[in-house]
């Protein structure tokens, strides 16, 4: 007798509209594998599920209202290395989105307008360990150089380049949260490469 297992991705849909989040909650109930545990709007909702609903992966929008979604994905890989972050956005061809969320360690990019029976699947495999993200492009990379503090460059090219977090501390000679912080003060440098950004 052949006995198919099947690995249950547990999923936090963080979105700004609810709608969204109760979307693909209704359109999940006949995907195997995947499982919304839970939903929030706001930041603080997203970081009190994270330790109550226990997910692998968080499904979030990057353009949180009254936030910067980019420095909460940055949050959750810091505190839940293990928990996979998916940046759930309408602006994946924005200017400088793709660097921004390899600098906040996202695992993977999804635009809004995929058609549900490819977004299903690439969370399946970035749940597995997969990652999902674009190319850099090189004229980004280089105006962010110019962004950011000279000190940070090296950091800068670890980080967009996935260097493990692990290993750039050690690179640098930095405790953990020496590192979290000097990626905080970065990520709002970056911020404003996106055309609509204030």
């Amino acid at each position: 007798m052949n006995v198919t297992i099947t690995t249950v991705i547990r999923i936090l849909c963080v979105d700004p509209h609810p709608v969204v989040c109760a979307g693909l909650v209704h359109l999940s109930r006949d995907e195997k594998g995947i499982e919304f545990v839970g939903s929030a709007t706001r930041v603080e909702d997203a970081l009190t599920l994270l330790d109550a609903s226990r997910p692998d992966l968080v499904l979030m929008d990057p353009e949180l209202l009254g936030s910067d979604g980019f420095a909460l994905c940055r949050r959750i890989k810091a505190a839940k290395p293990d928990v996979r972050v998916v940046l759930y956005t309408a602006g994946t061809g924005a200017a400088g989105v793709a660097l921004q969320a390899r600098v906040a360690g996202a695992d993977g990019i999804i635009d809004k307008a995929t058609p549900m029976d490819a977004l299903f699947p690439t969370l399946r495999a970035i749940g597995r360990g997969e990652t999902a993200l674009p190319p850099l492009n090189p004229a980004e990379l280089e105006a962010a150089a110019h962004r950011v503090e000279p000190a940070d460059l090296a950091l800068l090219a670890m980080l967009a380049d996935r260097t493990p977090p692990g290993d750039v501390a050690d690179t640098l000679r930095m405790d953990r949260r020496g590192l979290a912080r000097r990626i905080e003060r970065m990520l709002p440098r970056l911020r404003g490469m996106r055309p609509h950004a204030a």
